[in-house]
């Protein structure tokens, strides 16, 4: 199995291995009901400080490191890096998501996660003039030197994906996926591109995506939107149904008090009533870039 990266640890945190805590969340995902809600409880009872391996038993961790090398050689996954609340380089920030994750897998350029970032999401089956605005957009964040983060699914997130690249930007992809698989298959190559260059995030346990079917696994989608607002200081949507997983980061932006910025083309919409509904919870209205700008500084 290849190398794993743990960051670098304070002398005064204890000694964590990252596979061992790996092994341990993938136990704590085969339990039966397990969500990230049930996850999270469990830790929220536990001694502060506690990790995923304090909570499962040494026999079931050596299972699960068996499963997990099977599975890296079988997906041919290499060079996972591991981030495990309490320890290393964890992100303060995810704190803020209503169940707070104890684990996270990535591919690539770790620093990109402390860079100033905002998220631009929207509708997989994207108008022309959304596909537009979400490269005009893209274009004005990334000349202010911000990276580009987005979920890898068709539509808006392919368009802010690629323009980024394009133009020379950073961009962070957050999947609904363990990093062993990509979705959609179309955006195989773009992922691998990502992953080599940039920054592939994921909080998908391998094992538990396998074991389920794809209907069960659509869970998995929403939940990113929240890690992907969490990471961020700002979500901005293109265009959305009143239906959309958009939606739901656009929920958790205003939670954890991230910005949320709406473009006007989505007011101006009859056929939607989800952006007043968020404006009246005190998302942003865009009317042009300078409102994004003013109110990042």
């Amino acid at each position: 199995m290849s190398q794993l990266d743990f960051g670098n640890q304070n002398p005064f945190e204890r000694a964590i291995s990252p596979f061992e805590e790996m092994a341990a969340y993938e136990a704590l995902w085969a339990e039966k009901g397990a969500t990230f809600k049930t996850i999270a409880d469990k830790f929220r009872q536990a001694p502060e400080g506690a990790v995923p391996s304090d909570l499962v038993s040494g026999k079931t961790i050596a299972a699960f490191k068996t499963r997990l090398k099977e599975i890296m050689s079988r997906y041919a996954v290499e060079n996972i890096g591991v981030r495990v609340h309490g320890a290393g380089e964890y992100p303060q920030k995810l704190r803020d998501a209503r169940h707070p994750l104890e684990v996270l897998y990535y591919q690539g350029w770790w620093d990109l996660v402390n860079t100033r970032s905002v998220a631009v999401v929207g509708s997989r089956k994207v108008s022309e003039d959304g596909a537009r605005r979400t490269r005009r957009l893209v274009k004005c964040l990334v000349e202010d030197g911000f990276t580009i983060v987005s979920g890898l699914a068709e539509g808006v997130d392919t368009n802010a994906h690629q323009t980024a690249l394009a133009l020379g930007g950073k961009t962070i992809a957050v999947i609904g996926t363990p990093l062993s698989h990509n979705y959609p298959k179309q955006n195989s190559e773009l992922q691998r591109t990502i992953r080599d260059n940039f920054l592939l995030i994921s909080q998908v346990p391998f094992q538990r995506y396998l074991d389920q079917d794809y209907r069960s696994n659509r869970i998995f989608f929403p939940e990113r939107n929240i890690t992907m607002s969490a990471l961020t200081e700002a979500t901005i949507i293109i265009e959305a149904s009143e239906t959309s997983g958009t939606l739901t980061q656009a929920r958790a932006a205003l939670a954890q008090g991230r910005k949320l910025f709406i473009l006007e083309s989505c007011f101006q919409n009859p056929s939607i009533t989800w952006p007043a509904k968020f404006e009246a919870l005190g998302a942003i209205r865009v009317k042009d870039y300078e409102d994004i700008r003013k109110n990042l500084g």
